[in-house]
This record gives structure tokens, C-alpha cells and sequence, in this order.
């Protein structure tokens, strides 16, 4: 649903505060920097993370399975590799100065089929991998993209668009990117590991030893680096959401952007808000970059110290050389996982961060269910009652106070007041787009609370003032309420719109392409669609916001009398600023500061010559004959 007409002005609750804590009202309104405030969130609990991300990665099992039968015919053949290197080392290297060459040849052979088949299995564990993790993915963000549609409202008007984009994107894509690069080393690394170590022990106990000071070293490298880490790629991706919404808002009101000559202001807040993506960027890079360097260094001493003690039992002739190359092998074996570990939980940090900012998503609570004894709503006859209703987007500032009406099944309500008086709040209400905080809403006499909601939103059509079209055929824009729908009825129901004259004129007619937003219609052959879709999908209740707001004078009278024999038998709630479009309406109620401190016809009204309705109509009549005077 659009922003409210009597809100249009009030700033957005940034995303990582409570909803709605600015503003009188329902948040939502411009500016490039709306709802982009506050402190970073911290990292929440790694490992709690991790758990939850094994959920979507564990449903792979078998697949993890196979992977892990792979890596450990890998991890026999990495094993068996530095083995055969001292063999063939002591095979050249026998006492006497003879070389043993039916074992030297042996060790070779046996060596080259190692490693040809130590590259086969890594490039089909790598094919593996791709897919599970790109399986997994999809299903988190299937998930994700679910979860949105089960949201209520008040999650949307709170957060920027963009935010929410990047987080089904951007961070979905760091998931995916640390599951397909981070997993197989991860399980690798520690089979390595462990065999290795074994292998050391077996060779020489002593220099185990001396090659095991590294393993405190990296430790604590590891924890320091990851210890900033974590919390800088945590803000890099909340920097690159408030990005991405600046971008979506900025390209979505660029007609507006370029009317009030905003282009270098805009500049200006991209690139700031570039900037402090760059900063945070450049810090989580450098902090990570020094991961690899440093871990080099206390490679070189590990090494150094193994050579050294080599050295020294080999000259005592404790060990041979053959053993000390297969022992440095293994050393080296044993080193590079540890230092991937390293690494990988490193990077692990953007994903992790990612990973926390979709399931924040997941976290949040959907809209109230429907009741386990809530029925369908059938058949519906369209009589509507407020039963002393109150609201308040936020608890401290009510918009309706104790409002109470009832409208006949088939009547038209106009609703008309002053900007923010909660107008389409009534219409929010009755549609469950919100629920009320107080008092009762009935439809056919039953609170609308006994309904399912499904049941109840299909009984409504709504024109807004701000419509919307998808990308995609105008005929499928039009059966967008009714997918069923022939193409005869799609036709009869643009003609009563009176939107068959233009769409006749495309080269395409029904068929042509209209892109996000119908942005290649104009905003009055855009309104004539939606009207359009309303009708085609024959709801019993329909509500019309500022429905004629974007036509010209002309179509709008053709629309009036489309909509006269649309409303004809539906109850009508009819929201308008111009006055003249309601004169026909059964009823008229002026809401002021969310009060009903008007209602009756447009007769009666005007009757009451010190009355608000009597005050706005001359009013708004005197503002066109003035306008005319001065033509």
C-alpha cells in the first residue's frame, strides 16, 4: 500500500531502531537520508549464527556425505604423499652411495598416480560443493523473500527499501560466497590437521614438539585480527544496506530529483554515505590483509625451528634425512590449514555479518494469524461498522480517537478533512492493514478479526493516488486481481475505465511491455489501469483514495461516471481533497484530528453554513474562481 496522503511528510524510523518512534504518524516520506540514522548494530553470537545457518546447510546431508568421503580419500593421499617423497629420498640417499632404484621408481610412480588423483577428486568435490551451496542459498532466500510477504505493514513503512534489498541480495551473496569457498576447506582443514599431526608423532615425537609452538602463535593472531574483523564487516554491510537504499530512493524519485535541481546535493549524500562505506571498507580489508603476512612469518619460525632440531638428531644419526623431508612436508601439511582456518574464519566474518542481517529478518514477527476458529468471509453484502475504534501508529500519539460509524451495504462514504486527520487510517483499519488498538470494525456484523484475512482483503478493491504497475504486459497488469480472467472481460473492464482509447494507440495494445512501474505510461493512463484491475476484479467493498487525483479534468469526468456504475450496489469509501467528486456520495464525514466532527449528504452539509464541510466547499470553490479571475 502507498504512503498515506496526511503523512506524506513525516521521516522514517531508522532500521535499527524500535518501529515507528518519529513523527505523529505512520512513518514514511522523502529524503535520501530517511530511516539512516543511528549506531551500528554489534555482532550478535557467532556461534548462534553458525547454528542457524547449519539448519539450511544440513538439509544437504547426503550430498556433505559423499564431500566428506571424497576429502577423506584426499586427506589418505595428501598423507601418503610426503611418505613417499622420504622413501625416495632415502632410496637415492643408501649407505655405500648405491641407489635403490626399483623403490626409487616405486615411490615416483606411486606419487604422480597420488597427485592425478588427489587433482580428479578436488575438482569434483569443488562441483559438489558449487551446488549445494547454491541450493542452500536459493532456499534462504526463497525463505527470506517468503517471510517479506508475511511482514506486516508497519515493518515496511520503517525501513528503506533499499536496506531491504541488500539484504536479500548482498548479504545473501556473502553467504552464499563463504559456504561455496569456506566449507570444503573447513572440513578438509581439520581431516589435514588431525592427520598430519598423527603423522608427525609417528616420524618423531621430538620434532612434533618443536614444529607445535606455532599453533599458540596463530591462535592468538587468529582471535585479535577476527576480534576487529567481525565487528567492521558487521558495519560494512550495514554501510552498503543505507547505500543501496540511498540508490533505490534517489533512481525511484529522480523526475523529483531533477525538477528542484537536487542532482549536486544528491552527489553530496551518495557520497558521503560512499565514504563512510569506503572507511569502513578499507578498515575491515587492511585488518583482514594482515591475516596472511603475519601467519607467513610464524610459518618461517615454525619451519626454522624444525630444520634446526632436524638438524641436530640427524647429525647424532637419530633420524635420517628422508625422514626430516617427509617430516617437513607433514609440518608444512599441518601449517597451511591452520593458516586457512585462520583465514577462513576471517572471511567468515561477512558472511556471518550477513547472515545475521537476513535472519534479523526472520526474527521479526509476522502479522498477527488469523484465529484457529477465524472462517471465510463469503458472499459478502458490504455493510460496514466502527464500533467506538481508536488507533495510533505509535502508542503515545493517537490518530483516530473513539470513532464510531456505520455504512449500509451498497452506500458510498466520502471521507474528507484536513491532511493527517486519518483518513486512510480508517482505511488501513477496515482493510487489516493494521489492526485497531481499540473498539470493534465489523463486516456484516462480525468483527473482522473472525475472519481470515485472506478471505477479507479479497472482498476489497482499492484505488490509491499512488499506483502501482508491475513489469509486464498491460493484460497482465489489468488481470493482476483476477489471474482467470478471458481476455473479453479484460477489454470490457479497461473500456469502462475508459482506458481501451489509449491502450488502442500503443503498437502493441494489450500486449505492450510496460516497465517497473508502468514507467513509460503517463501517471493518468497509469491510474486508468489500476481503476481498471479494481474493476476487473469485482470486489464488493472498494475504496477509492484520491482515486482521480492524477487525471485531467476531461477523463476524469468519463472515470466519475465509470466509477458511479462501479460503486452502484458495492459499498464505496471514497477519500478525496476536491470536493466536487463527492457530491453524489450517501454520505459524507469530515474527520478532523481523528474525530468524526461532521456527517450527513452533501445537502445537509452545506446546510450548516458554519460548518467545517460549508467552510472547506466555499472555500476551495472561492481558490478556483480566484484562479480564473486572475487567467
Amino acid at each position: 500500500m502507498s504512503q498515506p496522503n496526511e503523512r506524506a511528510g513525516e521521516p522514517r524510523t531508522p532500521p535499527n531502531d524500535p518501529p515507528l518512534l518519529n513523527g505523529p504518524g505512520r512513518p514514511g516520506g522523502p529524503g535520501p537520508f530517511a530511516g539512516r540514522r543511528g549506531p551500528v548494530v554489534k555482532p550478535k553470537n557467532f556461534k548462534r549464527t553458525i547454528g542457524k545457518l547449519w539448519r539450511y546447510v544440513g538439509k544437504e546431508r547426503n550430498k556433505l556425505a559423499v564431500i566428506l568421503v571424497f576429502l577423506l580419500v584426499n586427506a589418505a593421499i595428501a598423507l601418503a604423499g610426503p611418505y613417499l617423497i622420504g622413501v625416495a629420498i632415502d632410496a637415492m640417499t643408501e649407505s655405500g652411495g648405491r641407489v635403490d632404484f626399483r623403490l626409487l621408481e616405486a615411490a615416483l610412480f606411486a606419487l604422480i598416480a597420488a597427485y592425478v588423483a588427489d587433482g580428479a577428486l578436488t575438482l569434483l568435490q569443488g562441483w559438489l560443493m558449487a551446488g549445494v551451496s547454491q541450493r542452500v542459498v536459493a532456499r534462504l532466500r526463497q525463505t527470506l523473500f517468503g517471510k517479506l510477504q508475511k511482514l506486516p505493514l508497519a515493518y515496511f513503512d520503517a525501513r528503506p527499501n533499499g536496506e531491504l534489498m541488500s539484504r536479500l541480495s548482498n548479504d545473501i551473496d556473502n553467504v552464499s560466497n563463504t559456504i561455496s569457498q569456506s566449507t570444503i576447506q573447513l572440513m578438509s582443514g581439520s581431516i589435514a590437521i588431525v592427520g598430519s599431526l598423527v603423522m608427525m608423532l609417528v616420524l618423531s615425537p621430538v620434532l612434533t614438539l618443536a614444529s607445535l609452538i606455532t599453533v599458540p602463535l596463530v591462535y592468538l593472531l587468529a582471535r585479535t585480527i577476527t576480534k576487529k574483523t567481525s565487528v567492521m564487516f558487521k558495519e560494512q554491510q550495514a554501510q552498503l544496506g543505507r547505500l543501496n537504499g540511498h540508490i533505490e530512493e534517489t533512481i525511484s524519485g529522480i523526475e523529483v530529483v531533477k525538477a528542484f535541481n537536487r542532482e549536486d546535493k544528491s552527489i553530496e549524500e551518495f557520497e558521503a554515505v560512499n565514504g563512510k562505506l569506503y572507511e569502513v571498507g578499507l578498515k575491515a580489508q587492511i585488518w583482514s590483509g594482515f591475516m596472511m603476512p603475519l601467519l607467513s612469518v610464524i610459518n618461517n619460525i615454525g619451519f626454522a625451528a624444525v630444520a634446526i632440531v632436524g638438524g641436530l638428531l640427524a647429525v647424532k644419526g637419530s633420524i635420517t634425512v628422508g625422514v626430516i623431508a617427509s617430516f617437513l612436508s607433514y609440518s608444512r601439511q599441518f601449517v597451511r590449514p591452520l593458516n586457512e582456518l585462520a583465514n577462513i574464519y576471517n572471511v567468515l566474518q561477512a558472511g556471518v555479518a550477513g547472515a545475521e542481517r537476513a535472519f534479523e529478518v526472520l526474527e521479526e514477527r509476522e502479522e498477527t494469524p488469523d484465529s484457529p476458529d477465524a472462517i471465510e468471509l463469503r458472499h459478502p453484502q458490504g455493510r460496514v461498522e466502527f464500533d467506538g475504534v481508536s488507533f495510533g501508529y505509535r502508542p503515545d500519539v493517537p490518530i483516530l480517537r473513539d470513532v464510531s460509524f456505520e455504512a449500509p451495504a451498497g452506500s458510498s462514504l466520502a471521507l474528507v478533512g484536513p491532511t493527517g486527520a486519518g483518513k486512510t487510517t480508517i482505511v488501513n483499519l477496515v482493510t487489516r492493514f493494521y489492526d485497531a488498538t481499540g473498539g470493534t470494525i465489523r463486516i456484516d456484523g462480525r468483527d473482522i478479526r473472525d475472519y481470515t484475512r485472506d478471505s477479507l482483503r479479497r472482498c476489497f478493491g482499492i484505488v490509491l493516488q499512488d499506483t502501482y504497475l508491475f513489469s509486464g504486459t498491460i493484460r497482465d497488469n489489468i488481470k493482476y486481481g483476477k489471474p482467470d480472467a478471458t481476455d473479453e472481460e479484460v477489454r470490457r473492464a479497461a473500456a469502462m475505465a475508459n482506458a481501451d482509447t489509449f491502450i488502442d494507440r500503443l503498437p502493441h495494445r494489450y500486449d505492450t511491455m510496460l516497465t517497473e512501474n508502468g514507467g513509460n505510461l503517463s501517471q493518468g493512463q497509469r491510474q486508468l489501469l489500476a481503476i481498471a484491475r479494481v474493476i476487473l476484479a469485482d470486489p464488493s467493498i472498494l475504496i477509492l483514495d484520491e482515486a482521480t487525483s492524477s487525471i485531467d479534468t476531461r477523463t476524469e469526468l468519463h472515470i466519475q461516471d465509470a466509477l458511479l456504475g462501479v460503486m452502484r450496489g458495492r459499498t464505496s469509501f471514497v477519500i478525496a481533497h476536491r470536493l466536487n467528486t463527492i457530491r453524489d456520495a450517501d454520505t459524507i464525514m469530515v474527520i478532523d484530528r481523528g474525530r468524526i466532527v461532521e456527517q450527513g449528504s452533501h445537502d445537509e452539509l452545506l446546510r450548516r453554513e458554519d460548518g467545517t464541510y460549508a467552510r472547506m466547499f466555499v472555500n476551495q470553490f472561492k481558490n478556483i474562481e480566484g484562479a480564473l479571475d486572475k487567467r
